[in-house]
């Protein structure tokens, strides 16, 4: 329960930096999740999608159709100037916020 409640917290924070540098597909972005959290963080088809879609719908990011010969069509998402502020802001909204549960836990001192 702890871990999907921090997942909440912090999906659109993933999601925004995964695609800060370069255009992703939606299975892309839940494959990098997975990898770079050593399989802590693992996200199912059926909420990652309709977040993408949140965030599009919010004008946060914009997704294209893409087709590449012998591979089935993909919508790859791109950070929109909207989305870049918005992670910016998140990202020192999450600093600050692991600053302080670290002062808290004592965990500065780990």
């Amino acid at each position: 329960m702890q871990n999907l409640q921090l997942k909440k917290g912090s999906a659109e924070l993933m999601i925004l930096s995964l695609i800060e540098d370069q255009p992703r597909h939606g299975y892309d972005i839940s494959k990098l999740i997975e990898q770079r959290s050593a399989g802590a963080v693992k996200f199912r088809v059926a909420s990652l999608y309709p977040l993408l879609y949140r965030l599009e719908q919010r004008g946060w990011i914009d997704g294209r159709w893409v087709e590449k010969a012998g591979q089935r069509r993909r919508r790859y998402y791109h950070l929109t100037k909207d989305g870049k502020r918005v992670l910016a802001a998140q990202r020192r909204g999450w600093l600050e916020f692991v600053q302080a549960i670290n002062l808290i836990t004592g965990l500065e001192n780990v």
